[in-house]
């Protein structure tokens, strides 16, 4: 029996209310106290029209969310239900609007591909969130890229192993400015496209989507407690692909700025 527990068992006994009322009474929990060993800077995204950071708190990734991705990646999208991923928080790599950052080649690849995606940033959650109300939950919307070492995850994939060293590494999720709500709106349709040295490569709409920006909150509420910070890259559309150093990618969505890295 933990400490905490049995002096409140025994508080409850002495004053008279015997084992029953001790077990009744509620045991708060204590967080750690002390100084910090070590300081952990916060993950933040600037915020469009603002001088207020957005911290992120977790990174959500739909996987397969566009029926012409799902196929090439070997799925049926009319089977399967929606499945998700984590990155870690720290993945993320600011991309400022009008430049083009380098972003670096990771180890352990050779086959490193892009991934252009819709980014929902929530201002609030909670667990099981109806579909109908997931939308009250956005603070706004940003461009991103969910950058995958393809090669790794394909491989633990065969073994049927864990594919995360595929997908969660350093700066594997550039991300640029998030755009409050309520001076974009939300984004249910509209052009998503990817291009690499001018070249476009990936390019849909956002109602491709199998599964909407409110439907993966829901769904995603029923399996973790959402709240302010959660971030959610909601998808990429097909024909995902290979870049190499040298390599500079351009990603559009219509009414937002464009997010532009060079791979170094």
């Amino acid at each position: 029996m933990d400490v905490t527990r049995r002096n409140v068992m025994v508080g409850a006994m002495a004053s008279g209310g015997g084992l029953a009322a001790a077990q009744m009474a509620p045991v708060q929990a204590q967080s750690p106290s002390g100084a910090m060993m070590f300081p952990v800077a916060p993950v933040v995204v600037p915020i469009v029209g603002s001088d207020k950071l957005y911290q992120v708190r977790r990174i959500y990734c739909i996987g397969r969310n566009y029926a012409a991705h799902a196929r090439e990646m070997g799925s049926d999208p009319t089977r399967e239900p929606p499945f998700f991923f984590q990155k870690p928080t720290d993945a993320i790599q600011n991309i400022a609007v009008d430049t083009v950052v380098d972003h670096p080649y990771p180890s352990l690849t050779k086959n490193y591909h892009y991934e252009v995606e819709l980014v929902c940033a929530l201002k609030s959650g909670g667990k099981n969130i109806p579909a109908d109300r997931a939308l009250d939950h956005v603070f706004g919307y940003a461009l991103g890229l969910d950058m995958t070492r393809r090669d790794l995850q394909r491989a633990l994939g065969d073994e049927k192993k864990p594919w995360e060293i595929g997908k969660s590494f350093d700066h594997s999720a550039p991300i640029g400015p998030i755009h409050p709500v309520d001076k974009v709106g939300h984004f249910t349709k509209g052009e998503i496209s990817l291009a690499v040295n001018g070249t476009i490569k990936q390019k849909a709409g956002l109602d491709h989507m199998i599964w909407s920006v409110a439907e993966q909150i829901a769904k995603l509420s029923e399996a973790f407690e959402l709240k302010a910070g959660d971030i959610i890259y909601s998808g990429t559309p097909e024909n995902v692909g290979p870049v190499v150093k040298g390599d500079v990618i351009l990603c559009k969505l219509e009414r937002l700025p464009d997010l532009s890295i060079r791979i170094v």
